[in-house]
């Protein structure tokens, strides 16, 4: 039996900014979750985060009790912009040089980055990019869940 979690996330945007939607599917051993929202005012990089964020605040624990050995949550996202800013140590950049990119603009989304860099620091998941509209059955239904959202609230 593993304990071993998988979350599937994406964000869905009509227009950029428009109304938008997000989601994620959870996945640990036989047992599976689908969650996912709506914002009238966004962007597609918002909803990106607010599916992981939403993805990782949803895990329960503790987990059970003969997860002695605790596997690593994995987050599977098809949004560079959030691996990248992990993987790469963007984040790291930014909170050394005071929310500022090397560009010299401020961060957008920085009250979403700081949520995520606290639920980062409690679970310690691991990001892994996988290509978008691919063949991967997951990402493919977080992708449906969020653009889901936004047909049924506009």
């Amino acid at each position: 039996m593993t304990n071993k979690i998988q979350i599937y996330t994406d964000g869905a945007c009509s227009g950029n900014p428009g109304p938008g939607g997000w989601a994620a599917v959870l996945l640990s051993g036989a047992h599976r979750k689908e969650i996912s929202g709506f914002e009238q005012s966004t962007t597609n990089n918002r909803m990106e985060l607010v599916a992981v964020i939403r993805g990782l605040e949803s895990i329960k624990f503790p987990r059970p009790p003969m997860a002695d050995i605790m596997e690593p949550i994995e987050v599977l996202a098809d949004s560079a912009y959030v691996v990248n800013a992990i993987n790469q140590g963007w984040i790291t950049n930014w909170q050394r040089n005071d929310w500022i990119t090397s560009t010299k603009e401020p961060v957008k989304n920085r009250d979403l980055w700081e949520q995520l860099i606290a639920l980062n620091a409690k679970l310690k998941p691991r990001y892994i990019k996988v290509k978008g509209h691919s063949d991967n059955v997951h990402n493919n239904r977080a992708d449906e869940l969020a653009v889901a959202e936004i047909k049924k609230n506009t």
